[in-house]
């Protein structure tokens, strides 16, 4: 056990640097797009394309990825699994892009109304197929266990987004000054456009990089095929109502928020001022996809070599909502400086932010808990629970968007995952117990609570911002004495410090 918990948190380590670090600049990337972009309705705009992209992502992927890693580890000629994965996907892809161009033009209507011009479209279903080609050869570093080059290959790409951007919003308006005729094209109002094709090029560039992984023997193999497919249509499934989930709000905000505006410029005003304070809680996102990266292959290894690892599972559960609660209480706790890397016109949505932390902590957790149905292979499971936290969600979000706007769109993603996790929970120790810590966990996310309620005191009555920021670090600091005190005793610091080797 001890030697699968060091490789895990090897793995979590460079899958961190590989999504977490990557994830972390985009973040800071897009709030800059705050203060580049002139209306704070371009921000909107951007949120809710960029909720298409996740959704559209996950379709063309449907679920192979996770297909393969099972069989992959199940059958003895892993490159068979990949060749007959990539070629399902690439063939896919290719049809979603002819049908795009064919459609270009009702479909950008269609999925946006007047905010979708049809050039975004083109640039979004680019940009998309080029992402969706390169998920098996990623899924396959992954597989290899070669994280390092997974993580160098995510992390360029969104250096080169980040150079793109500065490109277009930091040079052209220098060299549009210094040479007008040369970059007459330039107009800042045109802000989505260029952060489109920056997010294009680095996506081609991307793909190119990772492409070596396709130097393999390409055979398809109809049987293996069809296998992989009835494993993961059940994923695509729980994929597709998982990440609607996490983006239907930003979808239907649009069409639901009451706007006589034929524009829609105060629906999505109020979207880009809820879509920029969800940034905030990416920080529990970061954490749950970097955590994802190393738990998914773990788990199907750890089943493989060991009949019954369950304490494993149950260890690595608990650790991650030790310092998911941490992570919680950390932005929470440093929310005053957190909200000075965006402009103050934004900061009316920052009583979101808890809700929202919370909603994402809940829905790693209830990641945790899924592995019951991928080990026994009744991904159909996940699925059900998916449409189930989806009908939540977008119950939530129609019935009271109209009345308190984005306020309703932070309490169904809370609602909806706090309802998966349960239900996960009860379902998964019917068919697949493990001895999961409740009391641990329990003990920690009360005590996070009042710790919690402690900083929103502090942030309420003491108008002081350095003085805040004190308090609020001796209650975080309460936090981790208490982590350290009883999961990590003095005796053990040697051995988990081998871990890290």
């Amino acid at each position: 056990m001890a030697g699968g918990m060091k490789s895990l948190a090897k793995e979590t380590f460079f899958y961190g640097i590989g999504s977490v670090l990557p994830k972390l600049l985009s973040w800071l990337l897009s709030l800059y797009w705050a203060f580049a972009l002139p209306k704070i309705s371009d921000i909107g705009v951007l949120t809710n394309f960029y909720a298409w992209v996740a959704l559209l992502q996950v379709i063309l992927t449907y679920g192979m990825e996770t297909g393969f890693f099972r069989y992959a580890n199940k059958e003895k000629d892993p490159v068979r699994v990949f060749s007959t994965t990539f070629i399902s996907i690439a063939c896919t892809t290719l049809l979603f892009f002819v049908a795009a161009l064919l459609l270009l033009e009702p479909a950008a209507f269609a999925l946006g109304g007047v905010a979708m011009k049809p050039r975004y479209l083109l640039m979004l279903v680019s940009i998309l197929c080029f992402d969706v080609l390169g998920a098996i050869p990623f899924a396959n570093l992954r597989f290899k266990k070669r994280p390092i080059r997974f993580a160098m290959i995510k992390l360029i790409n969104v250096v080169l987004t980040i150079i793109f951007n500065l490109f277009f919003f930091l040079a052209c308006p220098r060299l549009q000054a210094i040479f007008p005729e040369a970059f007459a094209w330039f107009d800042i109002s045109h802000g989505v456009d260029y952060v489109l094709i920056s997010n294009l090029a680095a996506s081609v560039i991307q793909f190119l990089m990772v492409s070596p992984e396709l130097k393999v023997r390409f055979t398809f193999d109809r049987v293996l095929w069809r296998q992989i497919l009835r494993y993961s249509f059940p994923i695509l499934i729980l994929g597709v109502a998982g990440v609607l989930n996490q983006t239907v709000d930003k979808i239907v905000f649009p069409w639901v928020y009451p706007d006589a505006d034929p524009e829609k410029a105060n629906a999505l005003r109020e979207l880009g001022i809820y879509g920029q304070n969800f940034k905030i809680a990416v920080i529990m996102v970061m954490f749950t996809q970097a955590f994802r990266y190393a738990f998914e292959p773990f788990i199907f290894a750890r089943n493989r070599e060991a009949a019954d690892d369950r304490q494993s599972f149950s260890d690595a559960t608990k650790y991650f909502i030790i310092f998911g609660l941490l992570i919680f209480l950390l932005t929470t706790g440093y929310i005053d400086i957190i909200k000075g890397l965006f402009p103050e016109r934004y900061h009316v949505g920052l009583k979101i932010v808890p809700i929202v932390l919370l909603g994402e902590l809940f829905f790693g957790v209830y990641f945790n808990l899924s592995l019951w149905y991928k080990l026994t292979d009744q991904t159909r499971w996940g699925a059900y629970m998916s449409v189930f936290g989806f009908a939540i969600t977008i119950a939530i979000n129609i019935l009271f968007i109209p009345r308190f706007g984005y306020m309703a769109c932070a309490w169904a993603s809370f609602i909806a995952n706090l309802a998966m996790m349960l239900v996960s929970y009860f379902l998964g120790q019917k068919n697949y117990p493990i001895p999961y810590n409740l009391k641990s966990a329990g003990f920690f996310f009360i005590l996070s609570m009042i710790l919690f309620a402690g900083i929103t005191l502090v942030y309420t009555y003491v108008p002081n911002v350095w003085l805040r920021l004190l308090v609020n670090t001796l209650l975080i600091a309460v936090y981790i004495f208490v982590v350290v005190k009883k999961e990590l005793p003095l005796r053990a610091l040697p051995v988990v410090g081998k871990y890290f080797k």
